[in-house]
Formats: structure tokens, C-alpha cells, sequence
């Protein structure tokens, strides 16, 4: 399409993902609940920001806007990386930008899951509802966000009914259930301990419930979570105080809490296996920032698997499942191309012209 410019308003996506973002580094972007509330108040008096949505997962930290100008995404950039003691050269290496079309594709992409580490997965569809539904109670989305959101909330819902994107095991939940019984067998016998009483975290216990795993025990930072989860699972709750003491009586530890850093040292880790003979014991760490200080690998019979192990895993699968993935971006792609046409003619109140509409390069 030949350089048009109608209007300064820009659609963008700036953010870091599991594509080039380790996650290593995805633990020092990832905002929790709380910081994002502060961080939409810094957001909202930036000059010329007209509206934004903030997502941030286990996989993504991402800024979908409507802005003045392309350069409106350098401040961001810069709050952002200020607020998390991130230095901006080294976000720039792992930095995603896009703009106009490209921007609303991705959109629509993460919503179907098919931008996921695990490519299908439903938990990011949740994910971007709630982040929308922020953006929404603090009043930061407009016109031309409400739109897109809920076009990409359609997508996803079509793609889903319309593919086989979804089938196999394709949740953090089933493949790390899949891992478990490759190492115990059997996993009938073996006592699960829940760290974290968050949404991941109950759908990896209810998987390993539904393969027939006996023992289950949940403790959360809120002893008041954790009896309440633990109640739902018919399973016993444990003061977050007690999980090192009595770490050496489980088999299998599911990791999923928002605690700010690591709750199980190595050293907790060592003093537990020596109560434990022959037996293994398997860490799966689905946290952000990690639960488990990664040096726990290294001791003898100790297994841990964090998220980007677990989606190399699953990625062992992809392949039989290429053909749907293809189906599905095309689909994706024809709404792109109508819903960049409807948002190329969308206008504020004032009279400009919103969404991505400079089309140069587009």
C-alpha cells in the first residue's frame, strides 16, 4: 500500500516474550498485580498515550496502545524499565515492537494462543480478558482498544470452535502431569504438594487429580487460600512456614506462587533428600519470578522443570499439529485484514483519525 498519512495516531504492541525474551529475563519484566495498578498511573500521565491495556504473564510482558506518535512507545519504554530496575539497552535486545497491521495480527494471535509457548493453550485467552478488564476499570481504553480487544476475544472463540488447535496435551497442567508419570509411573501413591493457591496452579492439581494422584497438599503465603483451595481438592492445607521442615515428605512439589523471589533454597532442597533415601523428588516450577533456586537441579535424584523446559516438551508434539497452526493463521490473518480496514476509518471526538492509520509501510 503506497505512504498515506492521515492522522499521528499509532496502534502499537511493545513488550518482551518467550521468543527472545529467556526467562531469566521474562522474571525481572514480569509486574504483578499490584505494580501494574501503579504502573497504569505513571502510564496515564504520559503526554500524547491516548489509550493502553497492560498484559503481563508468565511468557509476556506487553503494552498495547493508541498513541500521538510512534515515538510515544520510547516513553513507556522508559517508565517501564525505570520501575523494574530493567536497563533500557539491555530491553532493547529482547524489546518486540510492532505497529499498524502487524500489531493487531499479534493481538489476535496471543488471544488464540497461537503466539503461546505452548502453542493452543486456553490460559492466555483468561489472561488478556482480565488485563483488558484493568484497562477498562482504570478507564485507559478507548474506542479503538474496546474494539480490538473484542474482536480478538471473537478470533480466539472462532479459531477454537473452528480448529483442532486445542486438541492434545497442550496446558503446562497436562505435560507436567505427563513428566510426573514418566518419572514415578505409577502416581497413585506418590504426595503432591501445592505451592501457590493461584488459578495455575489448581488446574496443575485437578490435572494430576483427574490421572488418578492420591495425597495432596496445599500452602500458600494466605493460610486462608490455602485451606479454602485445599477444601475444593478434598486435599490437606500446610502453613507456608512449614513447606521447608516438611519438604522431604513429598514426591512431587508444584511451584505457582507470585512470591517476589525463590521460597525453596538449595539448602532446604539438600537437608529434605537426605531424609529421603532413593526416592526422587520432582519440582516443577511454574512461578514467575521462579520459586526454586535454579541450583537445585544439580543435586542427585532431584528433577526441576520451570515453564521454558516444559514448553520444549510440549513443543516435541508441535509437529503433528502444524497443519492445524497454519489453518489457524490464516484465519487470523483474513479478520486482520478486516479489522484493520474498520480501524482505518474509526475517528476520535476531536476529529482525528484513530488506531494504527499511518499506513506507510503498512
Amino acid at each position: 500500500m503506497n505512504s498515506v498519512e492521515q492522522t499521528s495516531s499509532v496502534f502499537f504492541v511493545l513488550g518482551a516474550t518467550h521468543h527472545e525474551a529467556p526467562i531469566t529475563v521474562r522474571e525481572k519484566l514480569a509486574v504483578n498485580d499490584e505494580a501494574v495498578g501503579a504502573l497504569h498511573l505513571e502510564l496515564a500521565r504520559l503526554d500524547g498515550l491516548r489509550e493502553f491495556a497492560v498484559l503481563s504473564t508468565c511468557n509476556r510482558t506487553e503494552f498495547y496502545g493508541v498513541a500521538a506518535n510512534p515515538e510515544i512507545s520510547a516513553g513507556i519504554q522508559r517508565i517501564f524499565c525505570d520501575r523494574q530496575g530493567f536497563p533500557e539497552t539491555e530491553f532493547e535486545a529482547y524489546r518486540m515492537q510492532l505497529q499498524g497491521r502487524p500489531a493487531v495480527q499479534h493481538l489476535l494471535e496471543v488471544a488464540s494462543g497461537l503466539d503461546s509457548q505452548l502453542v493452543g493453550e486456553t490460559e492466555i485467552f483468561g489472561q488478556l480478558k482480565e488485563a483488558y478488564a484493568l484497562a477498562q476499570n482504570r478507564q485507559s481504553t478507548g474506542p479503538i482498544l474496546n474494539r480490538l480487544f473484542q474482536k480478538a476475544f471473537q478470533a480466539a472463540k472462532h479459531v477454537r470452535t473452528h480448529t483442532a488447535i486445542t486438541t492434545g496435551r497442550v496446558s503446562v497442567a497436562n505435560v507436567a502431569v505427563d513428566l510426573a508419570q514418566s518419572i514415578f509411573g505409577d502416581i497413585g501413591e506418590t504426595r503432591i504438594l501445592l505451592l501457590g493457591a493461584g488459578e495455575i496452579g489448581e488446574k496443575t492439581a485437578r490435572a494430576f487429580q483427574s490421572r488418578g494422584a492420591g495425597s495432596l497438599t496445599v500452602s500458600s503465603r494466605n493460610i486462608e487460600h490455602a485451606m479454602a483451595l485445599a477444601k475444593s481438592l478434598d486435599a490437606t492445607a500446610l502453613p507456608f512456614e512449614n513447606r521447608e521442615p516438611h519438604l522431604g515428605e513429598f514426591d512431587i512439589v508444584v511451584c505457582s506462587t507470585a512470591a517476589p523471589g525463590m521460597v525453596l533454597s538449595l539448602e532446604s532442597v539438600r537437608t529434605a533428600m537426605k531424609r529421603r533415601t532413593a526416592r526422587p523428588l520432582f519440582f516443577i516450577d511454574l512461578a514467575l519470578p521462579r520459586d526454586v533456586e535454579p541450583a537445585v537441579a544439580e543435586l542427585p535424584n532431584v528433577y526441576l522443570y520451570n515453564l521454558d523446559d516444559l514448553a520444549k516438551i510440549a513443543d516435541e508434539n508441535r509437529a503433528a499439529r502444524e497443519a492445524e497452526i497454519e489453518k489457524c493463521r490464516q484465519i487470523l490473518t483474513h479478520r486482520t485484514e478486516a479489522l484493520w480496514r474498520q480501524i482505518s476509518g474509526s475517528a476520535y471526538p476531536d476529529g482525528s483519525l484513530s488506531g494504527s492509520v499511518r499506513l506507510s509501510g503498512q
